[in-house]
């Protein structure tokens, strides 16, 4: 392919990732109109759409998120190695965009952050709560926090924090009215709250481990909500049984506010991992923050 038509490949990827003509040519410093001749050019050299085009937004066709697959990646290491030497001339500099749950940012990630970024001023953190399992790659993070070390494919993960387990808890006035529970299947007697998955729009199943024994349930109950500090403050109010991790739940179960069942179920597992693309050239800055963030013994 000519320069012109790698130029053009640079354009299209800039357009499918800010869904916007105008934003990417604003992004690529070229006129709206100089930008869509370049696209119409692309397209006829390949013989396929690649953009679906409406008066509001324009995304990816089969065709373009076959190429963006495809290609998109090397750009971006193109990119990000570049932004690197230029950071290599100066100090730690730029944006490291990280999804993670609530809790995983206040427990883990916010009390390691203020060192950093008191360190590194140029340094800037931006964290999208999400409790989606969200394809980092695709939605431009640099990294993502999960629960356990079993990831993706071509994903690193390093450890950020120790070993946690989940907690069932419930409000002296919810088992006042409700036996408690004695193995996991009996939860399917009692009001659970629930917590929804936004990218699979499931309900997240109940996990439970007893020696060589594994079950999950799928629960039901009256309340749904999408984050787990909205669980907690629902079975503090008598709502019903929530499971959240047991950090989270331990201040109120220690005051009485909330007692704790199926215990015996809830065996430690590995804490919370820092993940990112195996094949992610990073850059002195997301280095030094993996370094800072990294879980280490006492």
């Amino acid at each position: 392919m000519k320069n012109e038509g790698l130029d053009d490949v640079i354009a299209f990827l800039a357009v499918a990732r800010e869904q916007s003509f105008t934003r990417a040519a604003a992004k690529l410093g070229v006129s709206r109109s100089a930008l869509s001749h370049s696209l119409r050019g692309l397209e006829a050299r390949l013989g396929v759409r690649l953009l679906a085009r409406t008066t509001r937004n324009v995304s990816p066709t089969e065709a373009g998120e076959g190429l963006i697959q495809s290609v998109g990646h090397k750009f971006e290491e193109i990119e990000v190695e570049l932004e690197s030497l230029r950071q290599s001339r100066a100090k730690p500099a730029g944006t490291i965009r990280i999804a993670a749950t609530e809790y995983a940012s206040d427990s883990t990630l916010l009390p390691k952050l203020s060192g950093f970024l008191a360190q590194y001023p140029d340094v800037r953190v931006e964290i999208v709560i999400d409790y989606g399992l969200t394809n980092i790659v695709a939605e431009r993070f640099d990294a993502g926090v999960r629960w356990g070390e079993q990831l993706a494919k071509d994903m690193i993960a390093v450890r950020i924090g120790p070993d946690m387990r989940m907690a069932v808890v419930g409000a002296p006035s919810y088992f006042a009215a409700h036996p408690l529970p004695k193995k996991p299947q009996d939860l399917m007697d009692h009001n659970c709250i629930n917590l929804r998955l936004p990218t699979h729009g499931n309900t997240y199943p109940w996990e439970f481990e007893k020696g060589k024994r594994k079950v999950n349930v799928r629960v039901e109950g009256q309340m749904t909500f999408n984050s787990s500090p909205q669980l907690m403050n629902a079975a503090l109010h008598g709502l019903g049984l929530a499971y959240v991790p047991e950090g989270m739940a331990m201040p109120h179960i220690e005051s009485g506010r909330l007692h704790r069942v199926l215990d015996d179920w809830c065996p430690l597992s590995s804490g919370y991992h820092l993940y990112y693309p195996s094949r992610r050239q990073t850059s002195p800055a997301f280095a030094l923050l993996v370094e800072a963030l990294r879980y280490r013994k006492a």
